[in-house]
């Protein structure tokens, strides 16, 4: 499970930003489990869904007695959260609030989660765990690439760094030419973005005639995307940097659930704030340690939005082996899949039916598509083939183009991607007689 170790990876120090909480013995982390569990079990009634899941199964904190007690209580899924939207899962007053982030949005319509300031307080401290597990020093200067607003890598990542006592450099994605003119400006050592962009980075430096090893970054912390142990090496190759994986997600609290130290042997999750089982997904039976799974994340100390159970449909594998780096809690290996039909494009959560739903809004197109995502180089690439209605097939290819611009527009506004749409024949896509393959995934994305 361990990687390849880069030159500049040696090179990083072991250092516990919170030795108490980050190397609390196996037996006293499962003891705060438990009381932080019974806890939560109190402060969630308050929250509708959960009163009556509760009421109906006559649950209460006098339930919880051991971790495996967990197991009576209900899991929460994406649905759920939806139709409790826009903020049906506070379990505390709405004055209380101090922050509201949301999902993409992609579905539709973001899906919102909502902060105390004790939240906040918590979600930083718990991106600087792993950010100065990666390197990260109080001296340093760190540029985040990631998209500031809604989405909750931007300001998750930037006050994880601030209570570092780092230097921040909120470049906020998107144009890689001034990124690379700011690093060459600034030089800063730490990057934080997604990993795709990191190669990015490195082939435009490369057009501007630049040698993307010689930019002062030393450390990447990289997440928002599925990516492998082969993009790592990639990464740290063309940026001569050492690049740490993190994990997160909106629902839960964002980036800051689990993250690399200098082992490089899976994610420590952050057990004091999160109780994490493995699944298997058919049965939600608990898999064996070390065996692929769905990720079940219960929120121990969250106040605002917490959650039970809640279902991520990431795969993963536990480790609970002790680490080299001193840190005793659980690892988590990186996200290999989902269970559910969603693609992760460029850190933006796709469903099928999104697409399906931006042709109907075309006239001309049918309900018989395929969706192809590869990676031919540093960023995922999208191909939607469409079928469309015979009496629109035309050999006027100035009709054809712009039919498929329209496409590529609907698919944008309804996905929030670009895709390149490719009109085929009448009755050229497969048909199933049970569900549709509508996704074809070329992405090698196992470790």
């Amino acid at each position: 499970m361990a990687a390849q170790i880069h030159e500049a990876h040696r090179h990083t120090e072991h250092r516990i930003w919170d030795p108490d909480a980050e190397t609390l013995p196996r037996d006293g982390i499962e003891a705060l489990q438990v009381e932080r569990l019974r806890e939560l079990v109190t402060r969630v009634a308050r929250v509708p869904f959960y009163r009556d899941h509760f009421a109906h199964r006559e649950i209460g904190p006098h339930s919880i007695r051991s971790l495996a007690d967990i197991r009576r209580l209900p899991l929460t899924t994406k649905d759920d959260l939806r139709r409790q939207q826009p903020l049906g899962f506070l379990a505390v007053p709405r004055k209380d609030l101090a922050r509201i982030h949301g999902s993409s949005g992609t579905t539709g319509r973001p899906t919102f989660v909502a902060y105390t300031a004790r939240d906040l307080e918590t979600w930083s401290n718990l991106c600087a765990r792993f950010l100065v597990a990666g390197g990260l020093r109080p001296e340093h200067t760190a540029q985040v690439a990631f998209g500031y607003g809604l989405f909750t890598g931007g300001f998750g990542l930037h006050y994880g760094i601030e209570r570092v006592g780092a230097a921040i450099i909120p470049a906020a994605a998107g144009n890689t030419r001034r990124q690379i003119e700011i690093m060459r400006d600034l030089d800063p050592e730490v990057l934080i973005c997604t990993p795709s962009y990191a190669l990015t980075i490195a082939d435009s430096a490369r057009e501007l005639g630049i040698d993307p090893r010689s930019l002062p970054i030393r450390f990447g912390h990289f997440g928002g995307e599925p990516w492998t142990e082969d993009m790592r090496r990639e990464i740290e190759d063309q940026l001569d940097i050492a690049a740490f994986n993190n994990y997160g997600l909106s629902e839960v609290i964002g980036p800051g659930v689990s993250g690399e130290c200098p082992e490089r042997t899976g994610m420590h999750i952050q057990e004091d704030h999160f109780l994490v089982e493995c699944l298997d997904p058919e049965t939600l039976e608990p898999v064996p340690e070390g065996e692929p799974g769905e990720l079940v994340i219960t929120t121990l100390t969250r106040e605002a939005m917490p959650l039970i159970r809640y279902r991520t449909r990431d795969i993963a594998r536990l480790y609970r082996e002790p680490c080299a780096c001193g840190r005793r809690t659980t690892r988590m290996s990186r996200v290999t899949g989902r269970t559910d039909d969603m693609l992760i494009i460029r850190g933006v959560n796709v469903f099928p039916s999104q697409i399906e739903e931006a042709l109907l809004r075309v006239e001309g197109t049918t309900p018989h598509y395929l969706i192809e995502v590869s990676r031919p180089g540093t960023l995922d690439e999208v191909h939607v083939k469409v079928e469309i209605r015979p009496e629109i097939f035309s050999d006027r290819m100035d009709r054809m183009q712009a039919l498929c611009e329209r496409i590529s527009r609907e698919i944008n506004t309804v996905a929030g991607i670009r895709a390149h749409v490719d009109l085929v024949e009448p009755r050229s896509i497969e048909r199933f007689l049970g569900k549709a393959k509508r996704v074809l995934d070329r992405r090698n994305l196992n470790e």
